[in-house]
């Protein structure tokens, strides 16, 4: 279970706020009227309760909260957004030496061969 701790005043407060008014309002008009409809109760419903077994969070799925709580707490977000995109970003810099790396072995290999034939 994850909990996230808010300011009362928040956008995000009031819109929970809001919906848990929606679902105590569509709650009880929900519930049938008729007295033919069988509801599960007793020890059964307890039962299914009981014996149900819950999700478990998995290590990506925890890193991933991780990782997300802390980008909001240290208010990073856009840098990272900014600085991930275009010339900056980790993947055209990987790409980049990546490149380089094969001219360089092309060239020594050039090298190389040109040595060998005389």
């Amino acid at each position: 279970r994850v909990t996230k701790e808010v300011d009362s005043n928040s956008k995000e407060a009031k819109s929970f706020l809001k919906q848990q008014d929606k679902r105590q309002s569509a709650a009880p008009a929900s519930l049938p009227t008729v007295s033919g409809v069988k509801r599960p109760s007793g020890m059964s419903s307890l039962l299914g309760k009981i014996g149900s077994k819950k999700q478990k969070m998995s290590t990506l799925e925890k890193s991933k909260l991780d990782w997300e709580n802390f980008k909001e707490e240290e208010g990073i977000v856009e840098e990272l957004a900014i600085h991930n995109r275009g010339k900056d970003g980790y993947i055209e810099r990987k790409a980049f030496l990546e490149r380089v790396d094969h001219r360089q072995f092309e060239i020594e290999r050039d090298l190389r061969l040109s040595r060998m034939k005389p």
